[in-house]
């Protein structure tokens, strides 16, 4: 089962579509719609108008109409001419335009407000008073064309919002330290939402010099306080009249309408969206949370169908359905699914094991099982505060358990104890030890600061190029778990030091390269953004070359892609001898509105990196990945349940024009798991459908920080760790001497 409906039409259903001008010219799209909706006689009380573009289910009885109005404000005698410009079938995008503006009205008729893209029942909010949080329920929907049918695609959705305002949090954090500047970093960069008119904002700024008391001019020039025009408009009243407002500025949608100057904010109207990441970091709070928000997939079911309930038992939606001629399935779409066979896992010794099928992970098998290929670790630094020097002693004897069983051989490390966790003495001892010859540094922190994680980060991989592992003080008390700590542990470090942890079956005899790419935008330099590039090196695809390139603009497509690809496939050529004769690129972060921009823009620049290799180029694949997508498959058997991991759909929920398919290919504990939507979007390399899907499945296996399958192909979330380490903590290019190592795991 899936969480869509069909949309039922007769066969004859057909839609007018009418372009609406007046004369003289009138550019307000308020004041059309008023000048057209008096002649309701005429057109009906069943009609979509966006301002230009009237739709009609019925036709008017001339081609071309005339009628007058008359604009209130001046009193001004306004032609307006209705010319019928073409007949709509029920499944191309303009109707479907249509259907979703009709979705929304009935989505409003339940009395559910519009939030950014989703609409939420604000009625049904549920509190959560011990962490003053509340969770509002609401619903993701589209209508849109599928393979054969025109489907709606409902899924549950949830906003969290804080029960204080913005006034509450900036009042809180100033009384701790009375410091304005900590005020600022808590504030700016949140999501707000405005309870007057559901809107959400981004606060870019704080500024202390306005008051509700100051004024403002309206669209007619006169001038107002903030205090009256919210009086006025919305019957709110502002209590204190002392408070600072918030400054949210324009961002291109709203300069493209118009709008260029700042938007000031009440902080009291306004409460924080999301969850911040100390709350994130708590496990009471996520688990309170989750009770509301990780839905099982009978529940979810449940909900879906309870929603489609409340769309005909409401009179006003199920009269707007009728007078358009349609209808919505009473049951969910049903689908035929494959079920892909599991991958044999193989370690060192060419030893090979089956994992359980319905969890897909193998923790429990990897601990005793050689690994793949290991690097013997003879010189390496251990650094330390004092106070927790017996806490890194039983941490290296650990490591020397757990280590021969998988063939790892660690020697005794270099330690080093300072007196205090600040960042320079750090930095200092690191820049003291590090030689040449270091292998790796492995440095414990008494907490996750994220500065002090920086500074150890960019000196070891920007400054002194050595692979590094942080670790928390709180992970090394976990007596109980000490082994298993120290077993994921020794294969981070592993394969940060050029090992490999295991491999799948990769069926190709020809020489082959995959390509992961992802986007994250530079967390402190405004408008730039990191792409993260990594190229397997050879035929197992177990081991990498990584490198990044930076852009100056909020856009996902990555420049740049002709010189690291340049460097993978001499990399490649050094270690295998020759080039790849096929490549498949797995792109994550690209949405619907991008995929000509990218085969245009970075499918040329890998196949440019060939022609700089002096080689013909190779046959290429380019495969876009989506994680962020409504659709959801339930497995229908004795109850409804989540699809084991392998479940693979392609066909009703699949677009006619694309060539793509949706897989399941991790198990979740809690909620309802998530499918990957993979779309093709340039294949000349001619493998058929069912080994494109199987490789994708493969991929999904070698990610090294986690013994069992994710959620896409590993090259993919390789490259998601390297663009988050250098836009969250570096912000500059790390240093190639570490490029064919996976150092950012």
């Amino acid at each position: 089962m899936t969480n869509y409906f069909s949309l039922n039409f007769p066969r004859n259903l057909v839609l007018y579509q009418y372009h609406v001008d007046y004369n003289p010219p009138c550019e307000s799209k308020r004041i059309r719609t008023a000048l057209l909706y008096v002649h309701e006689e005429l057109i009906g009380r069943v009609h979509a108008f966006d301002g230009a573009m009237l739709f009609l289910p019925i036709r008017l009885p001339n081609e071309v109409t005339e009628v007058y109005s008359t604009r209130q404000y001046d009193s001004a005698r306004i032609r307006v001419t209705i010319t019928l410009r073409t007949e709509l079938p029920p499944d191309v995008p303009q109707a479907i335009q249509v259907f979703n503006i009709i979705f929304r009205r009935l989505l409003a008729q339940l009395g559910m407000k519009q939030v950014q893209r989703h609409y939420y029942d604000f009625d049904s909010r549920i509190n959560i008073p011990r962490h003053s949080l509340q969770v509002i329920p609401g619903v993701a929907a589209s209508i849109l064309p599928y393979e054969d049918q025109v489907l709606l695609n409902v899924d549950v959705a949830h906003k969290m919002i804080r029960m204080d305002t913005c006034l509450d949090v900036m009042s809180l954090e100033y009384g701790r330290r009375e410091n304005m500047d900590d005020v600022r970093r808590r504030v700016i960069g949140c999501i707000i939402l405005t309870r007057y008119n559901n809107r959400t904002y981004r606060v870019d700024d704080i500024d202390f010099d306005l008051t509700p008391k100051d004024t403002f001019k309206l669209s007619n020039g006169t001038d107002i306080t903030y205090q009256e025009y919210f009086q006025q408009h919305y019957q709110v009243n502002i209590r204190d009249l002392d408070q600072p407002l918030l400054v949210s500025r324009p961002t291109v949608r709203d300069r493209n309408r118009g709008q260029t100057a700042p938007i000031y904010l009440v902080p009291e109207l306004c409460v924080i969206t999301g969850l911040p990441d100390e709350m994130r970091a708590d496990f009471q709070v996520m688990k309170d949370v989750a009770v509301h928000t990780r839905i099982p997939p009978d529940d979810r079911v449940a909900r879906l169908l309870s929603f489609r309930n409340r769309l005909e038992r409401n009179e006003q939606a199920r009269q707007e359905v009728e007078n358009w001629d349609f209808q919505f399935s009473e049951a969910l779409v049903e689908v035929s699914g494959r079920l892909l066979r599991p991958e044999p896992i193989i370690h060192g010794g060419n030893t090979r094991f089956f994992y359980n099928p319905q969890h897909a992970e193998w923790s429990s098998s990897v601990r005793g099982k050689k690994l793949l290929v290991t690097v013997a670790l003879s010189n390496w630094v251990v650094l330390s505060p004092s106070r927790y020097k017996h806490l890194a002693v039983d941490f290296v004897q650990t490591l020397k358990m757990v280590g021969p069983p998988m063939d790892m051989r660690f020697s005794p490390p270099e330690y080093i104890f300072i007196d205090d966790d600040r960042n320079e003495t750090y930095v200092r001892a690191l820049r003291n030890c590090v030689t040449p010859d270091i292998q790796l540094v492995v440095c414990i922190a008494s907490n996750n600061r994220k500065d002090r994680y920086d500074a150890i980060k960019k000196f070891c991989t920007c400054e002194r190029p050595v692979p590094s592992q942080v670790v928390l003080q709180r992970t090394l008390c976990k007596r109980q778990m000490m082994m298993s700590v120290a077993t994921k542990i020794a294969i981070q470090l592993n394969c940060k030091l050029g090992g490999e942890a295991w491999a799948v079956e990769i069926p190709f005899t020809t020489p082959f390269m995959v390509i992961g790419i992802d986007t994250y935008h530079d967390s402190s330099v405004r408008n730039r953004s990191v792409g993260g590039v990594v190229c397997s090196i050879n035929q197992t695809c177990t081991r990498y070359y990584s490198r990044v390139c930076f852009q100056d603009t909020h856009v996902e497509l990555v420049n740049g892609l002709t010189t690291i690809c340049t460097a993978a496939l001499r990399k490649y050529q050094e270690v295998n001898g020759v080039l790849p004769q096929r490549i498949i690129i797995y792109r994550d972060g690209v949405g619907d509105g991008q995929l000509e921009a990218v085969v245009s823009h970075e499918l040329p620049q890998v196949m440019e990196s060939f022609q700089r290799s002096g080689q013909e180029c190779p046959r290429v694949s380019f495969i876009v990945v989506k994680k962020r997508i409504g659709t959801r498959l339930f497995s229908k058997t004795n109850r409804v349940s989540n699809p084991p991991p392998g479940t693979l759909v392609d066909s009703v929920i699949t677009k006619k024009e694309w060539y793509d398919f949706f897989l399941v290919s991790q198990s979740v504990r809690q909620g309802t798991v998530s499918p990957t939507h993979y779309n093709v979007i340039w294949d000349d390399s001619n493998l058929l459908p069912d080994r494109m899907q199987r490789l994708a499945y493969k991929m999904t296996h070698l990610y090294y920080n986690w013994p069992g399958t994710i959620r896409v192909p590993a090259p993919c979330q390789y490259a998601h760790k390297l663009a988050f380490l250098v836009g969250q903590s570096l912000h500059r290019e790390p240093s190639p001497h570490l490029a064919d190592r996976l150092y950012y795991l």
